[in-house]
């Protein structure tokens, strides 16, 4: 006995389809799905910026130019506070809920920004950087479980993959910016 359907169908669709649905056919879910992605696009924004930003980093602070373990640092510290984030973004996704959770996530990402902006030496602009990983840990965790719940079970797999699209958009972007301001340094007399 052989099953028709698609490759790795459970073949719910051909018995039901009037259940067949598209990406864009409900705009809510859609909306809450890109919103719920930009932590995502944050995430790979904030890995990817700071090989342009360190360039600059280092003619602000000239310890951060003399000390390849102080820029190692302001580098790795996003993504040790990524990891903090998310090895406890499950407890507060169960203790608080998405909504809430999401929320923490983008004020200790502001948070972080905030502290980098101003941040008077590179000591700060480490903890800035923990912060900033902190946030987008709790949010990478966070997304794509509210994507999933809030998805219909038709599209559920395409929608939580944006997350990871956001993520390698977020990387591309920040590329573009490093470019940009590479090109931008290059006409500094």
């Amino acid at each position: 006995m052989t099953i028709e359907s698609l490759p790795g169908s459970s073949g719910y669709l051909d018995l039901f389809p009037e259940r067949r649905m598209t990406y864009f056919s409900n705009p809510y879910v859609l909306g809450l799905t890109v919103v719920a992605g930009i932590g995502g696009l944050l995430f790979g924004y904030d890995t990817g910026v700071i090989s342009g930003a360190l360039l600059y980093i280092k003619d602000d602070f000239e310890v951060v130019n003399q000390s390849s373990f102080l820029q190692e640092t302001i580098v790795s510290m996003a993504l040790v506070g990524a990891m903090v984030g998310a090895a406890s973004g499950g407890w507060i996704n169960d203790a608080y809920g998405r909504k809430k959770a999401t929320l923490l996530a983008d004020v200790v990402f502001t948070a972080g920004a905030i502290v980098m902006a101003i941040a008077p030496d590179p000591y700060v602009l480490i903890l800035g950087r923990f912060l900033v990983g902190l946030g987008v840990g709790i949010a990478s965790v966070t997304a794509p479980v509210y994507i999933a719940e809030a998805s219909p079970s038709e599209v559920r797999g395409g929608l939580v993959s944006t997350n990871v699209l956001m993520i390698t958009g977020g990387q591309f972007i920040s590329y573009l910016v490093n470019l940009a301001f590479t090109e931008m340094r290059k006409l500094k007399p």
